[in-house]
């Protein structure tokens, strides 16, 4: 296992979600926070979070507020806290569904969501994200960020490649350079990818999606924001048209 927690790495790959805290919800903002970054796969199952002191800075929050939150999410199954030279708070693996549950798991889990407008608001934030990178145009150094992320996503086993599409689309919105829209996609992607456990990963579709992120990633380097936005549309429709399969 790498460790990266002394780096600085480990807490700039949680950009797209940490940000300061307002005082007076504090703790929820930061539970919130913490929860997006386990469900989001911005630390991987088995790695160790960023040590306290810099979670606590980075959010705007004390270390005894911290350990309130990570408590919570100890409770809840999602970390465990190790003691040692090389202890920490550590990301739990999520179970697998058990075989034949996939759909009863989906239902319990979209109960009280309303699935659609979650759905309809990630196209309208995905959309625009992919419409402004290519508009605008990427840096050298963006460039090479979305080009990096769109590799991951060829190169990953299947175990990891929910988790790095993850990544990718994260990426393409920070590409955008707003703030806020970042901060709103890693809270309706979370949403999305707690549905998307439920579904088992499906080939033929792996590679119409590998197919559309390869399109999209063209169309936003040659700047034409019409078919950035056209293909990434296609794109979330084929999501949801899987999740509403499953659900039908």
């Amino acid at each position: 296992m790498t460790d990266t927690a002394g780096d600085g790495g480990a807490i700039a790959r949680l950009n797209p979600v940490l940000r300061q805290v307002r005082a007076g919800n504090g703790f929820e903002e930061a539970l919130e926070q913490i929860l997006q970054v386990v469900r989001l796969g911005l630390v991987p199952g088995g790695e160790r979070l960023p040590p306290e002191r810099e979670l606590a800075e980075r959010m705007g929050i004390s270390r005894v507020t911290l350990r309130e939150v990570l408590k919570v999410l100890q409770d809840q199954g999602l970390v465990e806290a190790r003691r040692g030279r090389y202890g920490g708070t550590f990301v739990l693996a999520r179970p697998d569904t058990p075989a034949g549950g996939a759909e009863e798991e989906l239902r319990r889990r979209v109960a009280g969501v309303d699935i659609e407008d979650v759905l309809r608001f990630r196209e309208v934030l995905e959309v625009g994200a992919a419409g402004l990178c290519a508009s605008q145009g990427l840096s050298e150094e963006g460039a090479e960020r979305l080009l990096g992320a769109l590799a991951a996503t060829h190169d990953a086993p299947l175990a990891e490649y929910r988790r790095q599409d993850t990544l990718f689309h994260l990426t393409l919105c920070e590409l955008a350079g707003s703030a806020s829209l970042t901060a709103q996609y890693a809270a309706v992607r979370a949403r999305v990818n707690d549905l998307l456990d439920c579904i088992p990963l499906l080939v033929r579709n792996l590679e119409h999606s590998q197919q559309q992120h390869s399109a999209l990633v063209e169309a936003v380097l040659e700047r034409d924001a019409e078919a950035a936005r056209a293909v990434m549309r296609e794109h979330c429709c084929g999501t949801a048209a899987l999740l509403r399969g499953f659900l039908a």
